[in-house]
């Protein structure tokens, strides 16, 4: 018993690892035009920007909504040029307890081994991964806002650019990269539907908000102190499942997985509800949103806040309470009423005037138009008048007191 005691405070202290990006998952409905979800004997390509760099990387790749084993034959990590190409010798190997290749079960994920791989703040790295059989159900995120590419048949990890390959507007399998965390660092996790996902942004020039707030932390503290990652995911509602699987989990069921459980989280920026209240009687073309008879109530909406916030503050990490904005004009038949316009604004009476949060961010405020509050300012609304506008996200980003992350 002493000896294994001794030997064990005798071992080398294991680095500890934050989180640097994430992408909420789910199921990625079948599509015969979509290549992500006709997978077999190829490699797929996809890219992402880092919040805080390191010397060394790790990723996590997810099958946690697949419905067979997910085969990896290879997988290598590079700067990216571009959708399709590499730094040539900046491809790195990716290996997991050591080996290439590795069998994720069903339902699970599976984390890498360290990569001696330096990224600098806000670096754009690639991440390639041959997928040497069918694949017959695709874990992964459905706006990515990044062009994936996904080759013609073979392993083309190592090569310096895919050619001729085809493109997606998505992303799969890969959920989380960390970095070994300097001292004091911590993770601020932006939390809720498209809003966060960053939908009417520009795509691939990172202008959603929490891409906007990491560099505004990173000018004020040079770069060190926060981690930005975004867990927003499209079509995403706090109190139930969308009607189509790629909506995901309802923030409720994946807090813990999308939140509570990033490694390195001291703080969680919640902007989540607007589905709730638009979805139920709305239709967009022939997709039924939601039942009318299923519409939530004021109490409902703020009653989930409450317990998302006593989830988070059993584990010592605090929640920024965020108003939702308004939309009126956008072109869903029925997401917008009158009715729905007032459970909106009690929504948001609650949220900045109830303590329930550890601070509020009036999102609403920021970016309506305040000769007629029910819409989105023009100059800040993107063309559905739902999501703003790089403008608009930049707005809210720099609505945020920095002072809410000690």
């Amino acid at each position: 018993m002493l000896l294994s005691h001794f030997a064990a405070s005798q071992q080398p202290k294991q680095p500890q690892w934050i989180a640097s990006w994430t992408a909420s998952q789910s199921v990625m409905d079948p599509d015969p035009s979509e290549p992500l979800t006709n997978l077999n004997n190829q490699t797929v390509r996809e890219r992402l920007v880092v919040t805080v760099g390191g010397k060394q990387i790790r990723i996590r790749l997810s099958n946690e909504f697949g419905s067979a084993p997910l085969q990896l034959g290879r997988v290598s990590i590079a700067i990216a040029q571009g959708p399709a190409g590499v730094v040539p010798d900046s491809i790195h190997a990716v290996k997991f307890d050591g080996q290439e290749s590795i069998l994720i079960p069903p339902g699970a994920s599976t984390l890498s081994d360290p990569v001696d791989f330096p990224v600098k703040n806000g670096a754009e790295i690639s991440v390639s991964l041959y997928l040497p059989k069918p694949v017959t159900s695709v874990t992964g995120h459905g706006l990515a806002l990044r062009r994936a590419v996904i080759s013609a048949s073979g392993d083309h990890t190592h090569d310096a650019a895919i050619q001729s390959g085809k493109e997606s507007d998505s992303s799969v399998f890969l959920s989380t990269v960390l970095v070994p965390a300097q001292p004091n660092q911590r993770v601020i996790v932006a939390f809720g539907d498209s809003t966060v996902d960053g939908d009417g942004s520009t795509p691939e020039a990172d202008r959603m908000w929490p891409s906007d707030l990491f560099r505004r932390l990173e000018e004020t503290h040079g770069g060190t102190q926060f981690a930005v990652v975004n867990e927003g995911l499209a079509g995403n509602r706090l109190l139930h499942e969308g009607p189509v699987a790629s909506f995901g989990a309802s923030g409720i069921a994946r807090f813990d997985r999308d939140a509570l459980s990033v490694p390195g989280i001291a703080y969680i920026v919640l902007l989540e509800g607007t589905n709730d209240i638009g979805f139920p009687g709305a239709s967009f073309g022939d997709l039924h949103l939601a039942p009318a008879n299923g519409a939530p109530t004021v109490e409902d909406i703020t009653g989930a806040y409450k317990k998302l916030i006593a989830r988070a503050h059993a584990r010592n990490i605090r929640v920024i309470g965020s108003t939702i904005m308004s939309c009126e004009g956008v072109p869903i038949t029925g997401y917008h009423t009158e009715a729905k316009e007032q459970i909106r604004q009690a929504v948001n009476q609650w949220i900045r005037t109830s303590g329930a949060f550890d601070g509020v961010v009036d999102f609403d405020a920021v970016v309506r138009d305040p000769d007629h509050p029910g819409r989105l300012l023009q100059r800040f609304a993107s063309a559905d008048h739902l999501h703003p506008n790089d403008a608009g996200y930049q707005a809210m980003a720099d609505a945020i007191n920095l002072s809410l992350f000690r």
